[in-house]
């Protein structure tokens, strides 16, 4: 009996289990130590930015960190994957709590969780890696068009009494406000940008948002800058960290907030099987792709539980804890730690950073994160990949995020079922050989029989070629006495398929036709035969070569 191989074996196994096993020394815990303060430096600023983003408190955002943190790293089927709050999902939080409040987000994040473990433990996890190419980028794209777009009335410091929801609105009001910009805002917005984006030259001990942060504050709080803080939007920070609790919801809105939690759900297990495979890439290590969909589950889960937002695999947080030397799952635990020490004794000092700052942290976030260099590839590449991109793009901006992963999804499948369509041909071999003997190789340039009509599949024998090959047998103006199909190419069928070859035969019994089928290979028979249709028509109706097939025709007429 063969054994399963190590893939397998331990497919549902936390990569941290077998770190121990492979035996965990003092020297790579300290390299895990130091990757792992660095990294959860990193995630300080941008849990707040991200938590205010989408529309909740900033020290949700660190307990996000905290909580989904170290359980993603403790139960992750990645070595070195790095949890908690992310850019992709201020879009559907904001939208959420704005409908149903925190409670509501509560309950959908819940039910996201189980939903992703129950994906993982029926180990689907390789299926969210069949989610099309276009619909990801252009999701992602339109994200990173809309956190953008939330953040230019902190960045320019603008009074703006109420903003509206829609994204054509928001354009609308800025431009009614702009007079009411603020220098001193938008000085602090650039200084971060430039901060953020010129400080990793310099060095990546020091994280960029973290030093643009503590310049910018400084600025605002000796130099009494008059700009909006979280203080002064959120009132006073707690570093308290809350106990457990259990969100209610009652029954109708539980049934309304599905859509979100499966759109939660997907994104989670998107976006942590990216950084994953990222991750995988510069490792050179591989991830069990349904044990780190189990532990976005378990994080997602416990994370609401302490007044926590969704949380999944954090791509620039997981690299920089490669980079920064982190070798196990230990590191990322040691992240959840670092970030819970932060918030517990400088929680309140964040009450004192400019919202300008904050939304030049998230402008390069949104930067970063559209990936503005695959979208333009894209755009090069063939006219249906363009047409999915864009709907997704264009969905997601102007309408909704998972109307757009819906609509992008479907869009994708009946492209690939136009392209399968396609690259599937049906050959009647009678009239090209009649045409050009000579190229007949596979008959052995016999002649074929009067009343005999031969046709050959090449590809997957699906719906859409079904009808194709009801069209060709409809152009033969004399009932063949013999009608012989080669399937020798096909290498599946689909039960429209099938129905097809069902319609053919009854309409052969019916005009007196006999059905002939050769190059049949063993798995295609075996699903003709689970189907049926081996009984149906007779195994005498099968060959191996059509030289088989046209001898039985010859010998009957």
């Amino acid at each position: 009996m063969k054994k399963p191989t190590l893939a397998k074996s331990y497919a549902l196994e936390p990569k941290l289990i077998t770190v121990f096993k492979e035996g965990y020394t003092s020297a790579i815990f300290y390299k895990d130590l130091l990757a792992g303060i660095i990294v959860g430096i990193v995630a300080l600023p941008l849990s707040i930015a991200i938590a205010i983003a989408s529309g909740v408190k900033p020290e949700q955002g660190l307990i996000t960190a905290v909580v989904a943190g170290f359980l993603i790293s403790m139960f992750s089927g990645s070595r070195v994957q790095i949890g908690g709050p992310t850019g992709a999902f201020i879009i559907i939080v904001f939208g959420i709590v704005q409908k149903y409040g925190y409670e509501g987000l509560a309950a959908a994040t819940l039910m996201a969780g189980f939903f992703l473990i129950i994906v993982g433990l029926a180990k689907f996890g390789d299926m969210i890696k069949f989610i099309p190419y276009p619909v990801t980028v252009g999701f992602t794209g339109g994200i990173a068009v809309i956190i953008f777009t939330t953040q230019i009335r902190d960045f320019f410091g603008l009074s703006i009494p109420v903003m509206p929801d829609h994204f054509v609105d928001k354009w609308a009001v800025y431009f009614q406000y702009f007079s009411s910009a603020q220098i001193k805002a938008f000085l602090l917005g650039g200084m971060t940008i430039v901060i953020t984006v010129w400080w990793p030259r310099v060095t990546r001990r020091l994280p960029g948002p973290l030093l643009a942060i503590i310049v910018t504050t400084v600025i605002v709080y000796f130099f009494h800058w008059n700009v909006a803080t979280i203080g002064s939007q959120f009132g006073q920070v707690a570093n308290v960290f809350p106990s457990p609790h259990i969100p209610k919801i009652n029954y109708d809105i539980f049934i309304k907030l599905i859509p979100a939690a499966l759109t939660i759900a997907l994104l989670a297990g998107i976006e942590s099987l990216l950084s994953a495979v990222v991750a995988d890439g510069m490792t050179g290590r591989k991830h069990r792709s349904n044990m780190e969909l189990v532990a976005q589950g378990i994080a997602n889960i416990v994370s609401p539980l302490f007044t926590g937002i969704p949380a999944t695999g954090a791509i620039a947080r997981t690299a920089t804890n490669i980079k920064n030397g982190g070798l196990t799952p230990v590191s990322g635990m040691v992240h959840a730690v670092t970030v819970l020490i932060l918030f517990i004794f400088f929680g309140k000092l964040t009450a004192l950073i400019p919202m300008a700052t904050l939304a030049g942290i998230l402008i390069v976030i949104a930067y970063n994160m559209s990936e503005w260099h695959l979208f333009i590839k894209l755009l090069r590449a063939k006219k249906g990949d363009i047409l999915v991109l864009m709907t997704t793009f264009l969905l997601t901006v102007f309408i909704d995020l998972t109307v757009a992963i819906e609509v992008g999804v479907v869009l994708s499948a009946f492209l690939f079922m136009h392209r399968v369509v396609a690259l599937t041909l049906v050959d009647n071999i009678t009239d090209n050989f009649e045409e050009n003997p000579r190229d007949q190789n596979q008959i052995n340039n016999k002649s074929i029989p009067k009343e005999v009509e031969v046709f050959e599949i090449h590809g997957p024998f699906f719906f859409g070629a079904a009808d194709k090959f009801r069209d060709m047998l409809r152009q033969i103006e004399r009932k063949p006495k013999f009608l012989i199909i080669g399937l020798k190419h096909v290498p599946s069928i689909d039960s429209t398929g099938l129905r097809a070859l069902e319609d053919i035969y009854e309409n052969s019994c019916r005009d007196k036709t006999k059905l002939l089928l050769f190059g049949t290979s063993p798995q295609l028979k075996k699903m003709l035969q689970d189907m049926g249709f081996v009984e149906k028509i007779g195994k005498e109706s099968f060959y191996e070569t059509i030289d088989e097939a046209l001898e039985y025709a010859r010998t009957r007429q």
